[in-house]
């Protein structure tokens, strides 16, 4: 199966239609998609991974391989109740907790600096969705607000080679919670996964620096079901360690999330009511009648 790859340059330019549809398809049929010309640093992406990867190293690995998850592939049973990763989680908005964790004073400062990219083009990317959708532009960043403003922070994993890739996952099927994630992912080691029309697909590692994009359960639930989160996994590995850089655009912890009242067919009414004004715009855009009956309904 072909995995959507959006163009980011067309976006602005003659090809912007075609773009734009090739995006709206992907987030309502897969899920899931790839971004390239995305406008974020590349010499910034490869030192992110450098360092997440050379942290892993000296902070990370020993540590796994001691770990009772590790020492229980000796039991030669499959593992249900564990993931064959290791990992740690950065808050960059509303509050970072960037410089709580032990992270080199080289990595805080590079992963500042991506995230600050990486933020306004989640941003874009809401507002072309919104565009797709036929709402308001900032319907996505108003409806994940709350009191201040959308949730950021990171998951970064490291799936470590597994010598028994057979008893464990390196994730569990899941869909995800939030919004947009935004994946920097290893560029020689594959195993993450979607499921789509029955059947596993599997993504590749990212070639010159593509983001990952995939769509959360939130964006389903603002979108009245229009664009789909996707259950996905990670498999171990047995030939070399994947690196995953998750970034999520979500809603704030107080945020209210509901369906875009632009996207709700009319309910709540009398059928009565519907058919006095069929009778009146029988020939007439049904669009326009069904604006009309939410108006009633909400006693407009």
């Amino acid at each position: 199966m072909e995995i959507p790859v959006i163009d980011f340059s067309k976006i602005e330019g003659e090809n912007r239609g075609e773009a734009m549809a090739l995006l709206h398809e992907a987030c309502k049929n897969f899920g899931f998609f790839m971004i390239e010309n995305h406008g974020i640093d590349k010499d910034l992406m490869e030192k992110v991974k450098h360092l997440v990867n050379l942290h892993y190293e000296e902070n990370m690995q020993g540590e796994f391989f001691d770990s009772e998850t590790a020492k229980s592939l000796a039991n030669n049973e499959y593992i249900s109740g564990k993931d064959w990763e290791t990992t740690f989680f950065v808050w960059h908005r509303p509050n970072s907790n960037i410089n709580e964790l032990t992270l080199s004073k080289d990595l805080s400062k590079t992963m500042d600096a991506y995230i600050d990219q990486l933020i306004k083009l989640a941003e874009k990317l809401s507002e072309l969705m919104c565009e797709n959708l036929g709402i308001q532009r900032n319907s996505i960043m108003e409806g994940f607000a709350g009191g201040s403003a959308p949730s950021v922070g990171t998951k970064v994993a490291i799936y470590p080679e597994c010598p028994r890739p057979e008893l464990i996952r390196g994730l569990r099927e899941h869909t995800d919670a939030g919004g947009i994630i935004l994946l920097l992912q290893d560029d020689k080691v594959p195993g993450l996964e979607f499921f789509k029309d029955g059947k596993w697909v599997k993504i590749p590692p990212s070639i010159n620096n593509r983001l990952f994009v995939n769509t959360g359960d939130q964006l389903e639930i603002l979108s009245n079901g229009a664009y789909k989160s996707a259950l996905h996994r990670v498999l171990a590995m047995k030939d070399g360690s994947r690196l995953s850089i998750a970034t999520f655009y979500n809603p704030a912890g107080d945020a209210i999330i509901s369906p875009s009242p632009q996207l709700l067919l009319p309910n709540h009414f009398r059928f009565q009511d519907y058919l006095d004004l069929y009778t009146k715009t029988k020939f007439e855009e049904k669009g326009l009648r069904f604006e009309s009956m939410k108006s009633m309904a909400n006693g407009h």
